[in-house]
């Protein structure tokens, strides 16, 4: 019988020693590698907070963007008061605990001046100022670019580096999107195609001056109003809510929806007014004579709130709309409320513009197809400040500017448009 040989004693120590040889070799490596983990993610975090203050700021210039020569500088001040730190009332975006856009101990940050573009294409493409961009009325999308300096921590104890600080730069591209298919939040004030086989402007001209009078029948026709040098009807389209709990008047709601659109609801059928629907009229907002010289409450509601745009003060007619003394307080007038020839002058913050739909005929009695929706910018009576809400055939004058300003949400998918206003929304 053969005895089992016993483990060589000098090889087992050996093969112990490599082992203490490989590790000692490898615990650099191990720490180096978890080093440049937690560098990696310091800088993946640093990239994500300065992408989320650039595409706050590229939303918030983007909304500003309506067509005037004024609204690039508009843009760039709502940008930077998106990051504002002083009055209390930013965002105060951060990264690394640091604010963006300031410099901090021995941290800097700094925001570029937006730059503006007509083309998304030249927006994305454009990392550096090429001569493509645009002035404040072409401008529809916009680059902001955002820089900030983070700390390593694992490779700066590295021998030979000397500055712990590394610069991380993010950019954002937002602008208008592609026309709408249905439009949320918009006025519900119906007018009637000019010409339904112009895609573009369905026959209204731009730059002209328009008098809006409610839809009548009968002779004599409603004048023009002063100002304006063509005259057209218009009709309320329904989008009553009849589940509201608040603000439920008729009369009150149609003032909302002069004063600012279509009021917000989870129901897009009541919040939105899509292209290709048949639409109604509002209920009560029945057609009377022309003869008559008198229009129903809601028409009379919805024209206090038009008025809401140009003034604070409640006009005489509008006090008894119920709710009115809250509702005044919740809709500000326009900063800029003078008449202009040219609207790329106009230097106000949009609160003048309203988005309507377009149909292919007015019809007291129901069944009206929406073609699309344009722009106008509501006009001061000539010679004053604001608009008449007491006026008999329903009228105001109000600018065609066709689908220069971004409207506040709705859809682009479902139809084929190749004109008309679209929404604000993140290129890249």
């Amino acid at each position: 019988m053969t005895c089992p040989k016993r483990p060589d004693k000098s090889r087992i120590s050996e093969r112990g020693a490599t082992t203490v040889q490989i590790v000692v070799l490898f615990i650099p490596v191990f720490f180096g590698l978890i080093g440049f983990a937690v560098d990696l993610g310091i800088l993946y975090s640093v990239k994500g907070e300065l992408k989320a203050a650039a595409s706050s700021m590229a939303l918030t210039a983007a909304r500003n963007l309506i067509g005037t020569d004024a609204s690039t500088d508009a843009a760039n001040a709502a940008a930077q008061l998106t990051i504002e730190n002083t009055s209390g009332f930013g965002n105060k975006y951060y990264f690394s605990g640091f604010p963006v856009g300031q410099t901090t101990g021995t941290l800097t940050s700094t925001v570029v001046d937006p730059a503006y573009y007509s083309a998304a294409a030249d927006a994305i493409a454009s990392l550096t100022p090429t001569g493509s961009e645009a002035s404040g009325a072409l401008a529809r999308h916009v680059r902001v670019t955002v820089t900030g300096q983070t700390r390593l921590l694992f490779w700066s104890l590295l021998p030979g580096v000397t500055d712990r600080n590394i610069e991380v730069r993010a950019t954002a591209v937002a602008g208008v999107s592609a026309p709408l298919c249905q439009g949320c939040g918009i006025e519900p004030l119906a007018l009637a195609a000019q010409d339904a086989s112009d895609a573009t402007n369905f026959g209204f001209v731009l730059g002209t001056k328009y008098s809006l009078a409610f839809l009548c029948n009968g002779t004599p026709t409603p004048a023009a109003l002063a100002g304006a040098t063509a005259q057209t009807n218009w009709l309320l389209l329904n989008r009553l809510d009849p589940n509201a709990t608040l603000f439920a008047d008729d009369s009150t709601q149609a003032f909302r929806m002069g004063a600012g659109g279509i009021p917000a609801n989870t129901d897009s059928t009541i919040a939105c007014l899509r292209v290709n629907n048949t639409e109604n009229p509002w209920v009560s907002a029945t057609v009377n004579q022309c003869s008559a010289n008198t229009v129903q409450p809601a028409v009379t509601a919805v024209l206090c709130g038009l008025d809401a745009r140009f003034e604070s003060a409640t006009p005489l007619v509008c006090t008894g709309i119920p709710s009115i003394d809250t509702l005044a307080t919740s809709y500000q007038p326009d900063t800029d409320v003078n008449d202009y020839d040219v609207y790329t002058s106009y230097t106000g913050a949009g609160r003048r513009i309203i988005t309507v739909p377009i149909v292919d005929a007015l019809n007291a009695n129901g069944n009206m197809t929406v073609l699309g929706f344009r722009q106008f910018l509501l006009v001061p009576n000539q010679g004053g400040n604001t608009i008449s809400p007491a006026d008999v055939l329903g009228r105001f004058v109000a600018m065609y500017i066709g689908s220069v300003a971004p409207v506040k949400q709705g859809r682009f998918d479902g139809c084929q448009l190749t004109s008309g206003p679209g929404k604000v929304v993140l290129h890249q």
